[in-house]
């Protein structure tokens, strides 16, 4: 396998409801993860870029969570309309979406 120019982890971490810290599946991270995967397929972008689901990455509040290496940017609160936005101008672009970025005290 070819090393990927790009590597994309999205929390998938579940809790139970009545948990207070929630989690990002809770928040949407499942549809977001099956939006990606589908517009990875649509433009051919397997192998180039890697994809996979994690568990807890810590940020609950900000989820769903997502991280993009090697420039170790994270995303919070991604909706599924931000999906062809990070993938036009980060994934595929090389500019990270300043606006989805977690506050600094989060992710420095």
């Amino acid at each position: 396998m070819a090393r990927p120019e790009k590597h994309v982890l999205i929390c998938a971490h579940s809790r139970d409801a009545d948990d207070p810290k929630g989690s990002c599946t809770a928040r949407g991270s499942t549809p977001l993860i099956q939006a990606f995967s589908k517009e990875f397929s649509e433009r051919g972008l397997w192998g180039k870029i890697k994809f996979n689901t994690t568990s807890c990455m810590g940020s609950c509040e900000h989820g769903p969570i997502m991280l993009v290496y090697p420039e170790g940017v994270m995303y919070g609160k991604v909706q599924l309309s931000d999906v062809n936005r990070i993938i036009d101008e980060h994934l595929v672009g090389g500019e990270p979406v300043e606006a989805l970025k977690v506050p600094k005290d989060v992710w420095d």
